[in-house]
């Protein structure tokens, strides 16, 4: 199965890094396509992008500066799917993505994402440390199986997150 581009364009002022592609999002090319996944409206709700957006729209968010790639670029059904290879291998992927693009902020969608990359637990929201010279942040998964919050506890931290990208002047 094919697997999605990465949008992505040095000096970007945000870079959201989901875990990997499900499968429905690979199979129609485009991310956060799962029929229950709230990503972009709460994209859109948030003021992220001035604009609603939907999945087909996704390689437009170029325009407002935010770019899209993956941890692991591999598409599964879940998560669960994944191999350590798999994470050990796209850590070395997007480190170098992100030494290149350079962006102001890293905002990790979902803390199963951080988490491999990192390789130490987190709590949602911005963290201590930087990333490439970038602020980094952890987003709630906006996946449907994702039932630990809210979308009203979702959004808050899409807020926090256009927040700090306009304190930082982005």
């Amino acid at each position: 199965m094919r697997t999605l581009p990465d949008y992505l364009r040095r000096g970007m002022k945000l870079v959201i890094v989901g875990c990997n592609p499900g499968e429905r999002s690979a199979r129609v090319g485009h991310y956060y396509a799962g029929r229950n996944n709230a990503f972009w409206p709460l994209l859109y709700e948030s003021g992220l992008v001035p604009e609603p957006l939907e999945y087909r729209d996704d390689r437009r968010v170029i325009e407002f500066g935010i770019g899209l790639t993956d941890l692991v670029k591999r598409p599964t059904r879940g998560v669960d799917e994944l191999t350590r290879e798999d994470f050990a291998e796209g850590r070395v992927l997007l480190a170098q993505k992100l030494s290149e693009v350079q962006p102001k902020v890293v905002a990790f969608h979902g803390k199963l994402a951080y988490e491999h990359f990192a390789g130490k637990k987190c709590k949602y929201g911005l963290q201590p440390d930087m990333l490439y010279g970038a602020r980094v942040f952890v987003l709630p998964s906006t996946s449907g199986r994702n039932t630990g919050l809210g979308a009203r506890q979702k959004l808050k931290y899409f807020r926090q997150l256009a927040a700090l990208l306009r304190r930082l002047g982005g």
